[in-house]
């Protein structure tokens, strides 16, 4: 059985072998504390000794709670030459794989679970519906605890969504509604609170901006927030530069989470070094309060024990891994969390969308016209050279910018499919493909700016206000 038990061991991740650590520990602690038969609590003792000396023979390092493996992630691609390497953290994405990101790679290192077939299969049971297309196309593929949300759900017992958005320029671009979009579609087919967080105190720690500048922002994203169609009796929007100070709830938690971190775990977590303010080394602390539901004190009416769910890029996984180490250990449950793919820029996979650069973004600002210009002129194609080796070889759909897009936001899988087919056969050229893309995202833009139209200076000043929503606790 030990054997079985130690090839097991072999066969995981050095974070999946720490998660392991970080949770036999607990277990031992509840025994102990719950005073269990001595012979039980020295097997538990046993298991996490175990677990310890496979986590250090793996890593080379001793365990240390609270400090995972460093993981400002390279992510080897199968050759040791460096710029083979994809490099995620929170605020960089980069690959030299046209394709972008190995998320496969990712999720190992990272220590999540794959969305599989199995679990979409059972979101759809428990809704009724049709899942998403982002769940469908593999667009949200990672998840930590998800099969737990949905045994709260189907057992009657409520919990809610949190998600946010770094307010860095007045304008958002079209990656970033992709979390928004989600989240919409989570919070109507489950009917749970939700709480946005801007954190505009982030940019401000960050970027060359006045705390002023940022908080402008931060209302002006909000508005395109609500546009996508929030609803405003189940949904609460806050600035950290805001709430914080009329929240003591909020600001109790960061102070929590703050006394579990050291400064070698944020260190080591998220690559900050002496010279860095210390405004950005307790900054993990603010981004992992909204995790805990008495965060919210008028939302919940005190009840600490609602569990959070968290829609999300996978570059923002390590704030919550710090979270759920952390989490135990003041009395709150572990948050989870479902994880999307990054979207590309629009000269390709290898980095994300820039809001600072207006040719790799699509922005919700620009006129039919930049759009069409954009996609035409910067959008990364998969085509041949001539004419005549694409009909005779086809396109390649992995590295083709305008198919990714389309894979965001055209809602029907027939159409993509047969889009793809035309595609690779050759049928299909690279300009008329972009002609599809560029169909589809100016009505979508232009609509979302109609709707932002509406969205009111009171309107954001509702959404912004603490208050009790449509849920009884």
């Amino acid at each position: 059985m030990a054997d079985s038990s130690n090839c097991d061991l072999k066969s995981l991740s050095p974070l999946q072998l720490f998660e392991r650590v970080t949770e036999q520990g607990e277990k031992v602690r509840a025994l102990k504390a719950g005073k269990a038969p001595k012979d039980e609590i020295d097997a538990a003792v046993r298991m996490l000794l175990s677990l310890k000396l496979s986590y250090k023979t793996t890593t080379g390092q001793d365990y240390q709670a609270g400090l995972p493996p460093r993981d400002l992630v390279l992510i080897n691609n199968g050759t040791a030459k460096e710029e083979d390497e994809d490099f995620v953290d929170p605020w960089t994405v980069q690959t030299s794989n046209a394709k972008g990101v190995d998320y496969d790679k990712l999720i190992v290192r990272f220590g999540s679970s794959k969305i599989d077939t199995d679990l979409i299969n059972r979101i759809e049971r428990a809704i009724g519906q049709k899942p998403h297309r982002f769940l469908r196309r593999g667009i949200f593929f990672s998840h930590r605890d998800m099969d737990q949300i949905l045994d709260a759900y189907e057992n009657k017992k409520s919990f809610y969504l949190y998600t946010g958005r770094g307010p860095s320029s007045q304008a958002m671009h079209v990656g970033h509604l992709i979390p928004f979009i989600f989240t919409k579609w989570l919070q109507e087919v489950f009917d749970v609170p939700l709480v946005i967080q801007l954190t505009d105190d982030e940019k401000y720690l960050w970027k060359d901006l006045t705390t002023e500048k940022a908080y402008e922002y931060a209302t002006e994203n909000a508005k395109d927030i609500i546009a996508c169609g929030f609803d405003i009796n189940k949904t609460f929007i806050f600035s950290d530069l805001d709430y914080l100070g009329s929240s003591t709830g909020f600001y109790k938690n960061i102070v929590k989470v703050q006394k579990h971190v050291t400064f070698n775990q944020v260190k080591g977590i998220f690559g900050f070094t002496d010279s860095d303010c210390i405004g950005k080394i307790s900054f993990p602390a603010v981004q992992a309060a909204p995790s805990f539901s008495s965060s919210f004190p008028q939302i919940f009416n005190g009840k600490e024990n609602i569990q959070c769910l968290i829609p999300c890029a996978i570059d923002q996984d390590p704030y919550f891994r710090m979270t759920r180490d952390v989490a135990p250990r003041i009395g709150q449950p572990k948050p989870a969390l479902l994880h999307s793919v990054f979207f590309p820029a629009l000269q390709g996979a290898q980095t994300k969308m820039s809001a600072s650069d207006p040719n790799s973004s699509i922005f919700l600002t620009d006129t039919p016209k930049q759009i069409k210009t954009k996609i035409n002129k910067h959008a990364f194609s998969g085509g041949r050279d001539t004419i005549e080796e694409h009909r005779k070889y086809g396109g390649n759909c992995d590295v083709d910018v305008s198919f990714m897009y389309l894979t965001f936001f055209l809602e029907d899988d027939d159409r993509l499919e047969q889009l793809k087919q035309a595609y690779t056969s050759g049928e299909l050229l690279t300009g008329e493909l972009k002609k599809v893309l560029i169909e589809t995202l100016q009505p979508l833009i232009a609509a979302h700016q109609e709707r932002r139209k509406q969205v009111t200076d009171e309107m954001v000043k509702q959404f912004m206000t603490p208050r009790k929503l449509a849920f009884e606790f």
